[in-house]
């Protein structure tokens, strides 16, 4: 069982929530938006995944283009939510799930100081941290 998700985090898409007095707030973390901007032909949905002090909150944009797992959408969401919270080196949520984070952290630290593939040793530690 596979399920492959594209994830986006540099978008424009930008979610408000109703706050005091009519006002315009940030949304809560947590909020998944999967319907009604979302694209009809595929399954893709948004995700606030932290709250911001200052500023206005992006979401990051999850696009499923592979599934054999069967879960519900909500429990792939929900999942998605939930790997925000595992980042090792910050106590609260992520942008992104931290599989991706950690991804993306790798490939850097590989392409900037390594200049070479890393030691097949290496493969199943989290040397990169």
């Amino acid at each position: 069982m596979v399920t492959v998700i594209v994830v986006k985090k540099r978008i424009s898409t930008k979610f408000f929530a109703p706050g005091d007095r009519g006002s315009l707030a940030n949304p809560p973390p947590g909020t998944v938006v999967d319907n009604t901007v979302t694209k009809r032909e595929s399954y893709d949905f948004f995700l606030v995944s932290q709250s911001v002090n200052q500023g206005t909150v992006t979401p990051s944009h999850y696009n499923v283009i592979w599934d054999t797992s069967n879960l519900q959408p909500d429990h792939i969401q929900k999942l998605t939510y939930k790997l925000c919270h595992l980042y090792y080196n910050w106590p609260g949520t992520i942008r992104v799930p931290a599989p991706c984070q950690y991804a993306h952290k790798l490939a850097f630290l590989t392409g900037q100081s390594l200049h070479r593939s890393p030691h097949e040793s290496l493969s199943d530690k989290l040397f990169f941290l």
